[in-house]
């Protein structure tokens, strides 16, 4: 299986700057906020936003250097959704994030509130600093998406009518609106044709909504110290993904088990087994890779090159992780 790592060679030297950048712009005021930024940044994570944006913005700029408004966008991109999962973990008190305890349990709520609050005031000012209107526009509509999205799973708990579609819309507010939206921001600021723009937002969009099934897989099928959290923990805070979906159709015996919450004891672990012996799964790994094949179609027309290249095998990979 290609690792992340070696999928990124072509921007491998434009993250480790990111990483670096990171730690500075959003440590630089507070040493608290350098504390968390250090544990954020420094998790371990694989990046896969800003690597999709530097990749685009490379590809795009016909064997130019990217500008620095294109690191920056890297950067604002990376700041965006660090944010969410600050918040994000406050809010399903999340203990563990990539195995590393999250900011909340590091630093108590109060801070992790503020951090979040502090990464996307500060990208709002790095974004309104690049001067290009139609790129403000674009990422200001993401903060907006990332809390729908998070409001939408909250009202949506334990709704075991809950379609495909309103959990493919969740997906794309909670994950593929970043993507999408700074992928298409990356083209503009190379200036590409209104055209190009919307394939590469519609590769984000395809992107992030296979990646985001793909989790929602790896939540049921993949060990708690792979994960970083426990598995299952989806389901048993009633947010029904895509296995769960495709299951509820032909396991009717679930649904009264979500409706009371797994009240009862052995509730949660039946509900598991019932999932697991249903096609959901191979049902949810087809929708998966339904949308990656979806994103590379978008790529037709970019130019061939090593960056190029590796945003086609960035959809094998998302898919890979699932074996």
């Amino acid at each position: 299986m290609t690792s992340a790592t070696s999928l990124f060679s072509p921007v491998e030297a434009d993250l480790r700057l990111l990483t670096e950048n990171l730690k500075q712009l959003v440590g630089a005021r507070h040493p608290i906020l350098y504390a968390a930024a250090e544990h954020l940044f420094g998790a371990g994570g694989k990046r896969l936003r800003p690597a999709i944006v530097l990749l685009l913005s490379r590809a795009t700029m016909d064997n130019r250097e990217i500008t620095p408004k294109h690191r920056r966008l890297a950067e604002i991109t990376e700041m965006i959704h660090t944010a969410s999962l600050v918040h994000d973990d406050v809010i399903d008190e999340a203990g563990l994030r990539r195995g590393v305890p999250t900011v909340h349990s590091s630093f108590g709520n109060r801070i992790a509130v503020l951090a979040g609050d502090f990464l996307f005031a500060q990208s709002s000012w790095y974004l309104a600093n690049l001067d290009n209107l139609p790129v403000v526009k674009l990422l200001s509509e993401v903060i907006m998406d990332l809390a729908e999205g998070e409001i939408q799973q909250g009202l949506n708990r334990f709704d075991a009518s809950l379609s495909i579609d309103a959990y493919l819309e969740k997906s794309y507010y909670k994950t593929a609106s970043l993507i999408a939206n700074s992928s298409k921001a990356a083209g503009l600021l190379s200036g590409v044709s209104a055209e190009m723009a919307n394939h590469l937002y519609s590769y984000g969009r395809h992107i992030g909504l296979a990646f985001q099934i793909v989790d929602d897989i790896l939540d049921f099928t993949a060990s708690s110290d792979a994960l970083g959290k426990p598995a299952g923990s989806d389901l048993k805070s009633g947010n029904l993904t895509a296995p769960a979906l495709y299951a509820l159709e032909e396991k009717p015996f679930l649904e009264g088990l979500i409706e009371r919450e797994f009240a009862q004891e052995g509730d949660l672990e039946q509900a598991l087994l019932l999932i697991a012996d249903s096609k959901g799964i191979e049902r949810s790994r087809e929708l998966a890779a339904h949308h990656a094949q979806c994103a590379v179609q978008h790529l037709a027309d970019v130019p061939t090159s090593e960056s190029r290249k590796a945003l086609v095998e960035l959809a094998d990979y998302v898919l890979s992780r699932l074996y």
